[in-house]
């Protein structure tokens, strides 16, 4: 009994995450990539599975919209996680060197925007960006511009917003990989003669490349399907994947486009968190 008991208790402890993914991952995502099979129908719900085909992917294969929408989504996330990392690096760097009694208060400001909804704070940065708000305002006051800038409604805002929304998720696994490293090795590549850029460029950047991994994966990957930035800050003209099913799903009422849509999505985001596995294991 002594000798089963372990292996009872760690299929206990493993029961309920096992379930929780079972209800709320797998089943959804058969049942979302049943539905991107169906044949769309007039009538509730606007799908028919006893007539299963191909309709819905050949349409996302063929329409350049959905083409489009990707290719924006990436762009965009790639863009946002860059300047997330070249942000997040030197705040991360110095709130891991920052004496250890405050950095418990400088993690506290970067996890402060969390205790403020997600939308006020995006609907705030439409009323600094637009052509009457605080931004052009100070602007103008200071003679730097004649009239107001189109600061929303564009991609630059979408970026913006996308970078001011996930910074924090940058931050927070670059200082615990930062916070880690020894700083007897920066002590002694500068005993040897290193410069403190050499230091940072061949010491402590690439100790602290798994932090940086992973808090790209965290940024990229929600950047990639954020539906409420774009919505918000880019206009009309903002094609994004968020955008594309949320069109497909209330507006066009095309239930197997929109699973399609969302089974690829899903597809695309699982290659990077793949590779990070696979380096992580190598590591």
């Amino acid at each position: 009994m002594n000798l089963l008991w372990p292996r009872g208790l760690r299929a206990a402890i493993l029961a309920l995450p096992v379930a929780w993914l079972a209800a709320f991952f797998v089943l959804p995502f058969a049942m979302a990539l049943a539905i991107s099979f169906a044949t769309p129908v007039e009538g509730a719900p606007p799908f028919d599975l006893s007539r299963p085909g191909l309709a819905a992917w050949r349409l996302l294969a063929g329409d350049a919209v959905y083409l489009d929408a990707l290719l924006s989504s990436l762009r965009m996330a790639g863009l946002a996680t860059a300047f997330a990392a070249l942000l997040g690096y030197p705040m991360a760097l110095a709130i891991a060197r920052a004496p250890r009694g405050q950095r418990e208060t400088l993690l506290l400001l970067v996890m402060l925007p969390f205790w403020t909804s997600f939308l006020v704070r995006i609907y705030a940065w439409t009323a600094l960006l637009k052509p009457s708000g605080l931004v052009n305002a100070a602007l103008e006051a200071i003679g730097a511009i004649d009239a107001p800038l189109q600061l929303v409604d564009n991609d630059f805002a979408v970026l913006l917003g996308l970078v001011y929304v996930y910074l924090p998720f940058m931050v927070l696994p670059l200082y615990a990989s930062l916070e880690k490293i020894d700083p007897a090795l920066e002590e002694a590549a500068a005993d040897l003669g290193a410069h403190p850029a050499a230091t940072l460029l061949t010491v402590t950047l690439p100790l602290s490349l798994p932090g940086l991994a992973a808090g790209a994966l965290l940024v990229f990957i929600p950047a990639t399907a954020e539906f409420i930035v774009p919505e918000m800050l880019g206009g009309p003209d903002a094609n994004l994947l968020g955008r594309a099913i949320w069109n497909e799903f209330f507006s066009s009422r095309d239930w197997p486009a929109t699973a399609a849509l969302a089974i690829a999505m899903v597809a695309l985001l699982a290659a990077p968190i793949l590779l990070f596995q696979r380096l992580q294991a190598r590591g």
